[in-house]
């Protein structure tokens, strides 16, 4: 895989992962006050980073962002875990990085058509 090419495929897998963290926020949002109910993440930047560590050709077609649930903020009475104010921080962080790899994709593109219309 060439440069350019893992380069856009990176950006695109993070913008993939921040499209499903998003949706896993507006989940936990949505049940903020049904009992029982457990927060879910998104577990991606771990998963790069690993593939990235290891020896080898690196295949980011392979890497594909996960949602499980952390279990590790405090426990309401009703059994739920979401904090309205965690999630609404959390998206704010989301969105920033959503807006980043859309923004480093279309300079990547920027380049690639300024490269092709070089004479």
């Amino acid at each position: 895989m060439s440069k350019t090419s893992s380069i856009v495929a990176f950006l695109e897998a993070g913008i993939r992962a921040e499209h499903l963290r998003q949706k896993a926020i507006a989940n936990n949002v949505a049940n903020l006050r049904t009992p029982g109910y457990r927060r879910i993440d998104v577990k991606f930047e771990e998963l790069l980073a690993k593939l990235l560590n290891s020896p080898g050709e690196v295949d980011l077609s392979e890497v594909k962002a996960q949602i499980y649930e952390p279990k590790q903020t405090p426990v309401k009475s009703n059994g739920n875990d979401v904090n309205l104010e965690t999630e609404v921080g959390q998206m704010v962080k989301n969105t920033l990085r959503h807006k980043t790899y859309v923004r480093l994709l279309n300079k990547k593109y920027s380049q690639i058509e300024l490269a092709m219309n070089v004479k």
